[in-house]
């Protein structure tokens, strides 16, 4: 059964979405493999090897932060890779942000390293199967998106180069998924101090992060947090994720303690 928190996400990404991009996402949120590989996922990382949140919530919230993204460059009057390349439409280009955001941590259900090779072994299958519903008698559309999507989710780690755009979103939606909620069950589970608990201190101090229209480029994303000790979230995950992103030159990144005056990264 899905969690209230589930639910919320789902309307607020499907209240943003039209046309094919709308049915991708109605049939991702109904097909019972993505929802079972998915909390299955959730369990192996937090009951299994002690991280944060990789289930339905986070790709949910990663897929939310991408879309926003999307919007932003969109307005901004950036084309995409598929447009640019004269190989797709703005719309082909958010399909396969949906896809791959949606299915980035599936391979979590294995484990931890080169999970991301295993989130695109079981997603094939799946984004074959939606890919030829909504492109029915596009082969070639369908060609294409499906290694759209594979290099959005090979590269969500920023250990594999990718050079589209469209990956590049999937890359810092999935980073700034970093606020407290997401280390909870993890920090009430696990009592005793272990190497690596700077992640899991870190991320509870992370109060809010907010995407938004930038001042001098097209999107802006501000972190806030509680405790200084949030910054390592920042210098460790999300501004490495940002700088290995194609989106790089469009993002303006601010960073501070709630109260104290903003750091500017980018």
């Amino acid at each position: 059964m899905k969690s209230k928190k589930e639910i919320e996400l789902e309307k607020t990404i499907l209240s943003k979405l039209d046309g094919k991009s709308l049915e991708t996402a109605r049939m991702i949120f109904q097909d019972k493999e993505v929802e079972f590989l998915m909390n299955y996922s959730n369990n192996v990382s937090i009951k299994r090897l002690g991280f944060n949140d990789h289930g339905p919530v986070h790709m949910k919230r990663a897929c939310l932060n991408s879309l926003i993204m999307f919007e932003l460059l969109h307005q901004a009057g950036v084309k995409f890779n598929l447009e640019n390349e004269g190989v797709g439409t703005v719309e082909d280009s958010k399909v396969a942000v949906i896809i791959a955001s949606l299915l980035h941590d599936i391979g979590m259900s294995v484990t931890r390293e080169n999970h991301e090779i295993f989130s695109s072994l079981f997603g094939i299958k799946i984004i074959e199967r939606i890919l030829e519903k909504v492109y029915t008698n596009e082969f070639e559309k369908q060609i294409i998106l499906r290694s759209m999507v594979v290099e959005g989710i090979i590269g969500h780690m920023a250990t594999k180069s990718i050079n589209s755009l469209e990956a590049g979103l999937v890359l810092i939606g999935d980073g700034c998924d970093m606020e407290k909620g997401r280390a909870r069950i993890t920090s009430m589970i696990q009592r005793k101090p272990r190497v690596g608990d700077i992640h899991k201190y870190s991320a509870s101090a992370i109060q809010k992060v907010n995407i938004e229209k930038g001042i001098t480029k097209p999107i802006k994303i501000t972190v806030l947090m509680r405790e200084s000790v949030g910054f390592f979230q920042i210098e460790e995950i999300l501004f490495p994720k940002i700088s290995s992103s194609p989106v790089k030159p469009y993002i303006e990144l601010f960073a501070g303690v709630l109260g104290e005056e903003l750091l500017q990264y980018l």
